[in-house]
């Protein structure tokens, strides 16, 4: 199997082309296990790498009937109280992509993930629970749901998030909050994760998220420790109206991004016009490796997809997203 055939099942695309690549795999975790030293492992590593894999295939299970439709994942802290703005935001927000076609899916507990869940209501709500002595338990929207899953480990469980999402909405929390924004901002950054819209939404008028972009820009923006195209992987709002807009704009044209032979194909769901191609060289040009950009049209799509292919140097993903975003607001193609 092709590493490139591998990358694509990992990044999630749910699309295996063979029986054979997928019986190749479970050979190779077969493999894994039986290469184990029995006599020198430690107990306390078997019992991370049983527990891991069963949380997976688990929550792999739970996940895999909703692979095609969209999801979005919303954090926020569990302390949050019914009264406040930030709730009624959360509300509001799981209510308005609920009713677009989206399940909502958070960390299952009160504060936030409940009113994300509050908003879009049980049948488009997904959880991921997680075991601790305290605030663990499911809040009532989702509890006792089969598309709910407890686990014990966090780094699973931020596995899941990401990986079976096409958008983050953070709203205001604690550590894990922040250390859940920081980890999908490094993936994005980084090419180990899918670009997709992640919004910073405060409540309104809040300045929770609006301080920690100055801290971003001052230290490390300022610092040389980021780029400036780094700053588009992410918005800053306090509005509902406009998170909402930034998560389904994203998809106007843009639909998925995969690689193929050393390529960089986004799948588009409408052609972009000979003009259009040459604009994006002319603006877009410092992000091939080489070559240009090369577009195929669908003819047999009653829809007219393409699919616009080129090299990709896998650096300047800001850049990337500044693409898709110039992609998004082409004018229609007569």
């Amino acid at each position: 199997m092709s590493d490139n055939t591998l990358e694509s099942l990992l990044n999630g695309d749910g699309r295996p082309t063979s029986r054979q690549e997928l019986a190749e795999l479970i050979r190779r975790l077969r493999q894994a296990a039986a290469h184990l030293p029995a006599d020198t492992t430690p107990r306390d590593d078997l019992k991370i790498l049983s527990q891991s894999l069963r949380e997976l295939r688990r929550a792999f299970t739970v996940f895999a009937p909703y692979r095609s439709q969209r999801k979005v994942t919303i954090f926020g802290s569990a302390r949050t109280p019914h009264e406040a703005p930030a709730y009624a935001a959360a509300v509001q927000l799981g209510r308005t992509l609920g009713e677009n076609g989206w399940f909502v899916v958070t960390g299952a507990s009160t504060g936030i993930m409940e009113a994300g869940h509050r908003g879009a209501g049980r049948e488009r709500s997904m959880g991921l629970n997680i075991m601790l002595p305290f605030e663990q338990a499911a809040n009532e929207i989702i509890r006792d749901d089969a598309k709910l899953v407890t686990m014990k480990y966090f780094f699973t469980r931020k596995l899941m998030f990401v990986k079976e999402c096409d958008a983050v909405v953070c709203l205001p929390g604690g550590f894990g909050t922040l250390d859940e924004a920081f980890e999908v901002l490094t993936l994005m950054q980084t090419g180990k994760r899918e670009l997709m819209p992640l919004v910073f939404l405060d409540a309104p008028g809040g300045s929770f998220w609006q301080d920690w972009l100055k801290y971003i820009r001052r230290h490390l923006l300022e610092g040389g420790m980021i780029s400036p195209e780094d700053l588009s992987l992410f918005r800053v709002t306090d509005s509902v109206e406009e998170t909402v807009g930034e998560v389904l704009g994203f998809y106007r044209v843009f639909d998925r991004m995969e690689y193929v032979s050393n390529r960089l194909v986004m799948h588009l769901k409408k052609p972009v016009a000979a003009g259009q191609l040459q604009s994006m060289l002319r603006d877009f040009g410092d992000i091939l490796a080489d070559g240009d950009f090369r577009q195929e049209v669908d003819l047999a799509s009653t829809t007219q997809q393409s699919r616009l292919i080129f090299h990709f140097n896998r650096r300047s993903l800001g850049r990337l997203r500044q693409l898709i975003d110039q992609l998004n607001h082409f004018p229609a193609q007569a």
